[in-house]
């Protein structure tokens, strides 16, 4: 057997790059707690379980593909490299899951159709087969010498043991190859939400890699065959390869739910902040505010903040002069500010004015409001809020309009 010279063999570079098998079991089993929930309550979607069963066997994968756990189930069963046909077979399955996804993605679940169900029959029976007949393979094979990293090239020219590497690799490369085109033809689908079309992104790039994992694996099985010796590809690139596949595609999976999550907890946070000048303004009226509750969840804070604004408002709109706010807006309008700003901006000098006549125990004057209207643009009548030389100059010129109109002959 011929040595690869040292400019072909960057085992010592690659060797900088080592990733724990037990960060992408991390990554992978916390994509499986994020995900399941979701699993136990919607059992029946096929997506939800195809993606359920994907996870668990791949953390079982980088479980039981570690040099410590090969060897320690080696000795345990006392059958040398007992723990490749178990390997190999969990690969295998893992590629059988990434087909199932596929079907359940591409066809959703109310599409029980024939073809669907065969679709599923063939990927369950031919991925079931492949694992009985590497298990055959193993029992006919001759590997007394345990190897926990070199297996797969050590064993290369061996007979039914070479076929058992190649099946393997076959199987799962067919399987990567399938699932990443489909989840790059719908990363180009139009309308899909932004956290989804990056998990579908960092799933894609994820499964590319295992591409590249394939591709070393078959080039060292290979150049074994050849003669030639290439097991850097297989004992260095390939496991930090395959690692690094499975954290991008458990951030994949996790990304759009996260995203979603932070994202949907971040807009009632906002929403929440800015309605606190409208907040504090009606506290000033009502004289108390919401009672603090310390266990309250953020949309619960935001719902009672809502509701104490809209009973405040709600007996104060009857003093709201509507010529008062009608002049407001078109002098918002005059100062170049757009419709929806103006409307804003009119009603908060309205309020203010409202509140000023409360104060002074002043009749209200001019006819009822569209309170429906003003109780619905609570957040951006608070926003403008933070802009009182806004509002002034608002009021200013709508006093003066004010004045101009009266002073007319």
């Amino acid at each position: 057997m011929t040595t690869a010279s040292p400019a072909l063999n960057p085992s010592r570079f690659l060797s900088e790059f080592y990733i724990s098998f037990w960060i992408p079991t991390a990554v992978l089993t916390a994509a499986l707690v994020i995900k399941l929930p979701s699993i136990v309550r919607l059992w029946r979607d096929p997506l939800l379980r195809a993606v359920g069963g994907l996870l668990l066997l791949g953390c079982a994968v980088f479980v039981f593909c570690s040099p410590s756990t090969i060897t320690a189930m080696n000795r345990w069963a006392g059958v040398p490299n007992i723990s490749a046909p178990w390997c190999y077979s969990l690969l295998t399955a893992v590629g059988a899951s990434c087909l199932l996804l596929i079907i359940a993605w591409r066809n959703g679940l109310s599409d029980r159709s024939a073809p669907t169900r065969r679709a599923i029959r063939w990927v369950v029976s031919g991925y079931a087969g492949v694992i009985a007949v590497l298990w055959l393979l193993f029992a006919l094979a001759d590997v007394p010498v345990e190897r926990p990293r070199d297996l797969d090239t050590y064993y290369a020219t061996t007979p039914f043991m070479g076929e058992e590497i190649l099946l393997y690799l076959l199987a799962h490369c067919l399987a990567c190859v399938i699932t990443s085109r489909l989840i790059w033809n719908w990363v180009r689908t139009e309308g899909l939400d932004a956290w989804l079309r990056w998990g579908l992104k960092l799933l894609g790039v994820g499964y590319l890699l295992n591409l590249i994992f394939d591709a070393a694996k078959l080039v060292a099985v290979g150049a074994r065959w050849s003669g030639a010796d290439l097991d850097w590809l297989s004992t260095d690139l390939a496991p930090p390869v395959a690692a690094l596949a499975a954290i991008l595609i458990a951030v994949g999976f996790i990304l759009p739910h996260a995203g979603q999550y932070l994202h949907d907890r971040w807009r009632i946070r906002l929403a929440h902040r800015e309605l606190r000048p409208l907040y504090r303004l009606t506290r000033t009226v009502h004289g108390d505010g919401v009672p603090f509750v310390l266990r309250a969840t953020p949309e619960l804070r935001l719902t009672r903040r809502e509701t104490f604004i809209r009973d405040v408002l709600l007996p104060l709109t009857r003093r709201i002069d509507t010529d008062l706010d009608r002049r407001s807006y078109d002098a918002a309008l005059a100062l170049g500010h757009p419709p929806d700003r103006a409307r804003a901006l009119a009603s908060a000098v309205s309020i203010l004015d409202a509140v000023d006549t409360r104060e002074r125990d002043i009749e209200p004057t001019g006819h009822g409001p569209d309170t429906a209207r003003l109780l619905q643009e609570i957040g951006a009548v608070s926003r403008v809020l933070r802009h009182p030389e806004e509002i002034e100059a608002v009021r200013a010129m709508a006093c003066t309009s004010s004045r101009q109109l009266d002073s007319a002959p």
